[in-house]
Formats: C-alpha cells, sequence, structure tokens
C-alpha cells in the first residue's frame, strides 16, 4: 500500500499548484491514500471551505490540520460535518472537529490521526498521552498514520519512537522545511521529522520575504500575504505491508 503524505499547502498560490500537479502524481506513484496538511492553505493563514474543497478536488484523500486550523471560523461547521477533515487530537474535547478519522477501502482501512507539539506551541494536552488516547479509541488499527504538528524537533522525534511499532507511519508537519532524516525505525515506523510544504519556492515559508524580513527587524506587526512564483510540492511516499501494516520504505519527494 502506498501512502502520500503532503507538507502543509500555504495560501491560494499552493492550493492551485497542488490542483495542477497532485493528480499526475498519485497515478505515476500508484498512490492509495493521500494525506494533505491544508492548515494555512487559505490567503493570510488558517483554512476555509473554499480551501478545503480545492485540496480536496486535487485528489486528497483527508486533509489535516496544526495550530492555524481555528483562524477562520466559517471553517468550523465543516470540521464538525466531514468525516476525511481533521484537528489536532489534543484540543479540548469543546473544540470543533475531531483527532482522527478512518479511510475504508474495503478490504482494508487505513487510519488517520493529527496531533499538535507543546514545545513552543500552545500548551494543549500531552501528545504522548493523546496517541494512546486516540490509538484506543480507533480500536488500535493494523495502518495508522500520524501527523505530528509540532515545531521542536526533539519533541517530533521522541513521539516518533514513543509511537514506533504502533502505528505504520508518523511524519512531522507545521516547520515548512523539509528535513532529511527519513527512516524506518526499529519496529517498523515510518518517521520524517517534517515533510516540508507546498507553495512558493522563493519564499520564507511561503510568505514573500521583503514582508518577513520587515516583522523579523521592526519587531511590529505586519500583514503577511503570501509570495508568488514558481512552487514547489513536499511530501514523502510511504509503502506499507499489506501483511503486517508495517512500513518497508519511505521516499522524499520534491515536486516542482
Amino acid at each position: 500500500m502506498n501512502i502520500l503524505c503532503v507538507g502543509d499547502v500555504v495560501g491560494s498560490a499552493g492550493c492551485r499548484f497542488l490542483h495542477r500537479i497532485l493528480p499526475t502524481i498519485k497515478h505515476q506513484y500508484a498512490v492509495d491514500i493521500c494525506i494533505v496538511n491544508g492548515e494555512n492553505s487559505a490567503d493570510g493563514n488558517g483554512i476555509t471551505p473554499a480551501s478545503a474543497k480545492l485540496i480536496f478536488d486535487s485528489g486528497a484523500d483527508v486533509i489535516t490540520g496544526g495550530n492555524h486550523t481555528y483562524r477562520r471560523p466559517e471553517f468550523y461547521e465543516l470540521l464538525d460535518s466531514s468525516s476525511t477533515v481533521i484537528r489536532p487530537g489534543n484540543f479540548p474535547v469543546s473544540a470543533p472537529g475531531r483527532g482522527f478519522c478512518v479511510i475504508d477501502r474495503g478490504r482494508y482501512q487505513v487510519t488517520v490521526i493529527n496531533i499538535m507539539g507543546v514545545v513552543y506551541m500552545e500548551p494543549l494536552a500531552c501528545p504522548f498521552d493523546t496517541l494512546d488516547m486516540l490509538l484506543e479509541q480507533a480500536g488500535n488499527p493494523k495502518f495508522c498514520i500520524v501527523d505530528f504538528h509540532a515545531e521542536a524537533t526533539a519533541e517530533k522525534k521522541a513521539l516518533g519512537f514513543y509511537a514506533d511499532g504502533r502505528v505504520s507511519a508518523l511524519f512531522g508537519t507545521h516547520t515548512h522545511v523539509q528535513t532529511s532524516d527519513e527512516q524506518i525505525m526499529p519496529n517498523g515506523t515510518a518517521y520524517i521529522t517534517d515533510i516540508g510544504m507546498t507553495g512558493p519556492i522563493m519564499s520564507v515559508l511561503g510568505i514573500k520575504p521583503e514582508l518577513a524580513i520587515e516583522k523579523m527587524r521592526g519587531k511590529i506587526p505586519v500583514r503577511f500575504s503570501t509570495a508568488q512564483g514558481p512552487c514547489r510540492m513536499n511530501a514523502v511516499l510511504i509503502t506499507l505491508s499489506d501483511a503486517t501494516g508495517k512500513a518497508t520504505s519511505i521516499e522524499r519527494l520534491n515536486i516542482e
């Protein structure tokens, strides 16, 4: 089974590029399930019903979230109504949405879990305890993919080892910079610290460079906007054993 995990889609530029390139990539790599982090897919940040629709129309099976999930109130209804749009499961139970979903293909079912880190981020529930809780709620599934939306590399690595052997794969999102540490952990879990982003190449994490510089130099609020120009899709392709649910390979992809 081939699972494609696509890095944070940034703004309308990232959405348009995803819409153009994803169908070809899915066909080329015989993708069975496609997971896309969409929490920055609206211009400015956050996610809207319109940007979520474009991601699904591009070929995504699941949209995951992160710290910008709740930026747009108009998105809350979709979080509650859609079975394939998920948000970090360590938000309070009162928050709209859910922390995992199940993609049922008949002969197999794939559980997708979304968790957020707490180091340098919001003081949510413990990611480690949240993983235990969600795995139990999902019935300790054979095929399970985790999007860990976190800032600190050590926190991501630690959760990767904690999850090793209990999930098929754990990939990091949030930093928008793809790391080169993809590996199969000792007990069969595919891991990478961050899969990167889908958006403008000549940018600061998808934002116009001059605006990021202005904010960092001036230390006062700046209204960000998405950069223009050619885009790139960062992703990983993970192959799972049909017999065991464990990973047999993980490959970084960079598509321009």
